[in-house]
């Protein structure tokens, strides 16, 4: 034996699929079948979990599965039109007038020779936007006011309710009517002034969340800490505040769709030949006898809308929504 062989003992071989040597050659190995491993995987498959209840409780309620669908189209119908029709909403086929509906003409046509259901998916962009428009409108003006007279209080607070008082006292019809008659005519007026007659009810709901969400101990200790005041309302007032405020807005989606589609009906709306829902019910209420149709199917779309949204805005309160 010489002295190399007693000073150096001789190496030791390692198994090639050894875990236990192959963690100690290679130290960022992670061998199959540890701890860590099935550790990592179970946290895999919990956020996966995690990530698909909301999908899995959406789909156990078939109603809601239903409303979101009603929605979904109707948005396609004003974004993509013609996906949906060949049919001119505007020109006519004289020969074809009041004709029932039919394989080729879905809901019917009209007076003039127009296809109904073009008209309707085409009337969509006009109703849909009058109502996003109404929307804004409310929610931006009332969430302002509710956010000021709930985080500043006092006077401020005193002055901003009283005026919401007076707006909740008037009907919300008849104040939209008194506005339109300042603005004026048209789609876009028509919607301001259904904006504008709904801010008392998000600046209450605002106001509300805010005076809760003010007394919280994050939002003292924010204060405490030396942060101005419109970096507390900006970074934890507003954000805490807006769920039960955006599941109002839900909600006043389908009431402002049936504001607007009324007003449309009683000709505040866009002038003729320019389809709208409202327009469209009130053209063929000289045709009930003869032609059902014309009122019944864009009335029925009208009401699928609105339910549909006072569906999605009951599950949006469910989950945080309105107190």
């Amino acid at each position: 034996m010489t002295v190399e062989n007693v000073l150096s003992p001789p190496a030791r071989t390692l198994e090639p699929h050894d875990p236990f040597l192959e963690s100690i050659v290679d130290p960022d190995a992670d061998p199959s079948g540890s701890p860590h491993a099935a550790s990592l995987d179970e946290t895999d498959a919990a956020t996966r979990r995690s990530a698909l209840r909301p999908v899995i409780a959406v789909l156990k309620q078939p109603t809601l599965v239903a409303s979101i669908l009603v929605l979904a189209l109707v948005t396609l119908w004003a974004l993509v039109p013609s996906w949906f029709t060949a049919w001119d909403p505007i020109v006519g086929v004289p020969q074809d007038r009041l004709l029932p509906p039919s394989p080729e003409h879905l809901f019917g046509t009209d007076n003039l020779g127009r296809d109904l259901y073009a008209r309707v998916v085409y009337g969509s962009a006009t109703s849909l936007a009058a109502t996003s428009v109404a929307v804004i409108v409310g929610l931006a003006v009332g969430s302002l006011f509710g956010l000021l007279a709930g985080f500043l209080r006092g006077f401020v607070d005193d002055a901003i309710m009283r005026f919401m008082d007076v707006l909740l006292a008037i009907p919300s019809l008849l104040l939209s009517l008194a506005l339109i008659t300042a603005l004026g005519f048209g789609t876009l007026n028509v919607a301001i002034a259904v904006g504008l007659a709904s801010i008392a009810s998000f600046s209450r709901v605002m106001r509300a969340e805010v005076l809760q969400i003010a007394t919280a101990v994050y939002v003292e200790a924010a204060h405490v800490s030396g942060v101005r005041w419109y970096t507390v309302l900006r970074r934890h007032v507003l954000p805490n505040a807006s769920g039960p405020v955006i599941a109002l807005a839900a909600l006043e989606f389908g009431v402002m769709v049936l504001a607007i589609s009324s007003l449309s009906f009683l000709g505040f709306g866009a002038p003729p030949p320019t389809p709208e829902w409202g327009s469209l019910v009130a053209g063929g209420r000289d045709y009930l006898a003869v032609a059902w149709w014309l009122t019944t199917f864009p009335g029925l779309v009208i009401v699928a809308v609105v339910l549909s949204a006072n569906r999605v805005s009951r599950a949006l309160e469910r989950n945080g929504g309105i107190r």
